[in-house]
């Protein structure tokens, strides 16, 4: 290497230049003739030097840098125009050519341009303007090239005045599908917008977004980016940086802006992948400076250099890390590399391109592979012509074996071919060796010919059984697997990845057997941020960019399911929940008060043994039927309804347990208010009868006297709580609700249908309970033992007190437990009337025998009525309506003791003996103080 240094600057003298141009022949690189002249553009040379002089002058330059890949495509030109003549597919019509070189210029391929503009067989090649070209005849029939979209845009819009045809085996710039403003524009290879989308879905598919971009500032680079970013934005795929060469080598920026772009891949760390749309030379500078810098990225090539030898045998490019390519379907060129081995026998007279790579190759034959390139790429012409005659001759035709690029040489033998065979059909009603048989346009004209330069600007040829069996222009960029790659090298390879055909969704596309180095390059992370793992939700931070972004976790009953989510799906909160980055929803717990559950079967105890303790008390009173406890308390029956309503109660609280039912709504409220009020109604009543017995007031008697009535009373009480109940189970029954109100949890629980039916219905109760506790209160002081009344009014403190609690603690709580309060105060009450209305009756029964006797009963009476006769006036009216009432009591009694005989009945009055005496008689009633007895 370190010769090559030194044998260059002796080589190089001045400049490096190609031939000059002295006049319009000298402008022809190559050229052959025939009876139809097809022309080509091809950058042969890749800069054109700028003259330093001032003014500048309008003078066609000199080029330099002698580039083999586009010489080779010259070639492939040439033999597929050789090969057509020698066939059947033109018979009797030879094809010639008039190649020229662009040297990467739209300046200099303008000038070509115009002489293919010029008319045929003009001596001065004059351009004669007209207003209509129909029937104008050019130099050229068609053209093959160019090379770059830019050189090809210009050169179009130029060749459209007379609508020369232009097939382009390499201008892949998305605008020149546009047939408005590049009307007679064709080409052998899709658009950018293919190979844009099939670099975006590799990208996509490997789990980068964070990349790059380099490419030049021409139109094809600036296009790429154009559609690349579309592309990237469609995907989500974010461009971290994008930076912009100069087109040409020549400009005076060039290095710095190449400098520049090195410091930006170096500076950002987190992007690892670099997608370069520039030519091979911009490649080969930019690729020199990455290996001095040690940079080690993915590199995403696109076409124009994917498959470039000499940027694969560059030295030590290994370090650059892993190129991913793409390149386009390709034929069997093993014609072509026929051609090649035996271009040595060609003649060189017309032919400017090869005279110059026989004397690069004599110049250069003593270097190696990479050198040898490198001293070929530097030569001067004015050097060649100095050391021409003293350097022997050398040919080296695996030296161009070794640069075919096969797609380039495929799609420019196919552009050749898609001429060949629209112009086949032009002469098969023609004299085609006359040259003025058609003009360009025609062959574009609404002919069979449309399948061969189709209006979208993509040739479509048929087979052709002397080239190509499977000659085939249709379709995109090819999926190459590495071991399948015809460009290799010891030291290097590339990846050509990717598949995306026309009308096909970038989405859709993926490799069956990825390569192996591929698969590698995929577990390098070139991301802005870290991937937010499920359950984790992408916030944008203060970044433009969408791929910059924190990870947050799911809120509450909420949820992701894949990496790198915009945001978390919502749990259906009724009936699933989710804990804080959380990557599923749960489904929620049901909840209600179980059989099984501890408090359930400690309330279901209390509730049996409240009915064992009414089974007892219903089995003591029964046995002591005739005492005068008993029969105090109202008789059997009434203690039966009492005691059998008290046991519906306790029943009511087994409807309160395990998974509500509508029958079981609906059952237990009702069930309890009917029983209550039942058990309420009968007290009344007893409370009333109490008062009647007592009261020595006689408007009060008369009042009481018209209350009293036992069964229609306890039947009307009872009867408008049922209405109650009715008309809540009608129109507003309750129903089983599902509540939410806890987080993870879901309550089983019964809906009242209407708070204000359930408020009448306990109101109800509790009117009546206030009306018997009114009643009971009045009479607390009656007799000591045999006072129901103030028991009475005991068990309705207790009812009140438990229900007032319960209104404020039902009000606030919730959850699976809330039956459980309602079951707890129905149980406090009830016990409370039940243990305060028999208990002490069942104490006096069992423990104080003694004082349940008539005897004893009687003296009591006597005692109270003695008492309360001294305190209270009565009147006449008021003790003969009474008499009665005392007489028949007096009379019961007298008949039930035992001592009594002959009507006679014995009293014991406190400090007195025993009175013995009949019955008084009616009209005695009057003159003697009456004892007041109760009779209940």
């Amino acid at each position: 290497m370190a010769f090559v240094i030194f044998l260059i600057p002796c080589f190089v003298v001045g400049t490096d230049v190609a031939f000059s141009c002295q006049n319009a022949e000298d402008f022809v690189g190559a050229s052959s003739p025939g009876d139809i002249i097809i022309g080509g553009l091809f950058a042969v040379h890749s800069e054109m030097l700028h003259p330093e002089e001032d003014p500048i002058k309008p003078v066609i330059q000199n080029c330099a840098g002698f580039e083999i890949q586009v010489f080779l495509q010259t070639l492939a030109m040439i033999h597929a125009i050789e090969t057509i003549n020698n066939s059947t597919l033109l018979s009797g019509v030879t094809l010639g050519y008039e190649i020229y070189d662009t040297c990467a210029e739209v300046t200099k391929a303008m000038a070509s341009a115009l002489r293919f503009l010029s008319k045929f067989n003009s001596s001065e090649d004059a351009v004669e303007f007209k207003c209509n070209y129909s029937d104008y005849i050019p130099r050229v029939k068609a053209v093959t090239g160019a090379s770059y979209s830019e050189v090809s845009m210009a050169v179009s819009r130029l060749l459209a005045l007379q609508l020369i045809p232009q097939v382009s085996p390499a201008s892949s710039a998305e605008i020149l599908s546009d047939k408005i403003r590049f009307p007679s524009f064709f080409r052998t290879i899709p658009s950018d917008f293919h190979q844009t989308r099939a670099m975006t879905h590799l990208i996509c598919e490997s789990g980068w977004n964070w990349i790059g971009v380099i490419a030049t500032d021409d139109d094809n680079g600036r296009f790429a980016l154009e559609s690349f970013g579309v592309q990237a934005m469609a995907n989500n795929v974010c461009i971290a940086f994008k930076e912009m060469l100069p087109a040409y080598l020549s400009d005076s920026t060039f290095h710095a802006k190449v400098d520049q772009a090195i410091e930006k891949i170096v500076k950002e760390k987190r992007v690892n992948v670099i997608v370069v749309f520039m030519r091979q030379f911009h490649v080969l500078k930019l690729f020199k400076k990455a290996i001095e810098r040690n940079v080690n990225k993915i590199w995403i090539a696109s076409d124009n250099w994917s498959a470039a030898v000499k940027i694969s045998t560059i030295p030590n490019i290994r370090q650059l890390g892993t190129v991913v390519g793409f390149g386009f379907k390709n034929g069997d060129i093993s014609s072509f590399q026929e051609f090649l081995r035996n271009l040595h026998k060609k003649p060189t007279e017309n032919n400017k391109f090869l005279r110059e790579y026989i004397m690069l190759l004599s110049v250069c034959a003593h270097l190696e592979y990479h050198d040898f390139q490198t001293c070929i790429a530097n030569q001067s012409q004015d050097n060649l012509l100095e050391n021409d005659g003293s350097k022997p001759q050398i040919w080296r035709d695996d030296f161009l074996n070794a640069n075919v690029e096969p797609g380039f040489i495929h799609s420019t033998m196919l552009a050749v071919y898609a001429i060949a065979h629209a112009i086949k059909e032009q002469c098969k009603d023609r004299d085609c060796k006359d040259p003025s048989a058609f003009t360009p346009w025609q062959e574009m004209s609404p002919s069979p010919c449309t399948h061969h330069l189709g209006r979208r600007g993509d040739c479509s040829v048929p087979q052709d059984r002397q080239y190509n069996k499977k000659l085939s222009l249709k379709g995109g960029p090819e999926v190459r697997p590495q071991e399948k790659a015809p460009i290799t090298h010891p030291e290097w390879s590339f990846m050509i990845q990717g598949q995306a055909g026309k009308g096909q969704e970038c989405q859709s596309c993926s490799t069956e057997h990825p390569p192996k180095h591929l698969l590698q390059a995929k577990k390098v992370q070139s991301t802005c941020s870290q991937p937010c793992s499920p359950g984790q939700v992408k916030k944008v931070t203060e970044s433009p960019h969408t791929c910059c972004y924190e990870c947050i976790y799911c809120p509450e009953n909420h949820y992701s399911n894949q990496t790198d989510m915009d945001y978390c799906y919502r749990c259906n909160n009724k009936t699933y929940w989710a804990p804080i980055n959380s990557s599923t929803c749960y489904r929620k717990t049901i909840y209600f008060l179980a059989w099984t559950d501890w408090f359930a079967i400690f309330l279901l105890l209390l509730s049996a043994f409240g009915v064992v303790l009414v089974l007892s008390i219903c089995v003591i009173f029964t046995k002591n039927l005739d005492t005068p406890v008993v029969k105090a308390s109202g008789g059997l029956t009434v203690c039966y309804i009492i005691l059998f309503s008290h046991v519906l109660i306790f029943l009511s609280t087994v409807f309160f347990i395990d998974v509500p039912t509508e029958f079981k709504c609906k059952t237990r409220q009702a069930l309890f208010g009917i029983s209550f009020t039942l058990c309420i109604s009968c007290i009344l009543i007893k409370s009333l009868k109490i008062l009647l017995a007592f009261s020595f007031d006689p408007k009060l008697q008369n009042f009481l006297k018209c209350m009293y009535k036992p069964i229609p009373t306890v039947v009307a009480c009872t009867g408008i709580q049922v209405i109650i109940c009715t008309f809540w189970l009608i129109f507003r029954t309750p129903f089983v609700n599902q509540n939410f109100s806890i987080p993870r949890a879901i309550i089983l629980e019964c809906n009242e249908g209407s708070i204000v039916a359930f408020g009448i219905m306990l109101g109800y109760i509790a009117a009546l309970a206030f009306i018997c506790f009114i009643f009971a209160f009045k009479g607390r002081k009656l007799p000591e033992n045999y006072n129901e009344a103030k028991f009475i009014t005991f068990g309705m403190l207790i009812y009140f007190i438990a229900w007032i609690v319960f209104i404020p603690v039902y009000a606030t709580t919730f959850g699976k437990y809330l039956p459980a309060v309602e079951i707890i105060v129905v149980l406090i009450s009830n016990y409370g009337i039940l243990c305060c209305t028999f208990l002490p009756k069942c104490y006096i029964i069992i423990y104080k025998q003694e004082t349940n006797t008539k005897s004893a009963f009687l003296k009591m009476v006597y005692t109270y009525s003695s008492k309360s006769a001294g305190s209270v006036a009565v009147s006449q009216a008021s003790l003969d309506s009474k008499s009665s009432s005392f007489r028949a009591t007096i009379t019961d009694l007298c008949k039930t003791e035992n001592d009594s005989v002959n009507g006679n009945c014995h009293f014991q009055v406190p400090g007195q003996s025993l009175i013995k005496g009949k019955v008084l008689p009616k009209n005695a009633a009057g003159s003697m103080v009456r004892k007041r007895v109760s009779s209940i």
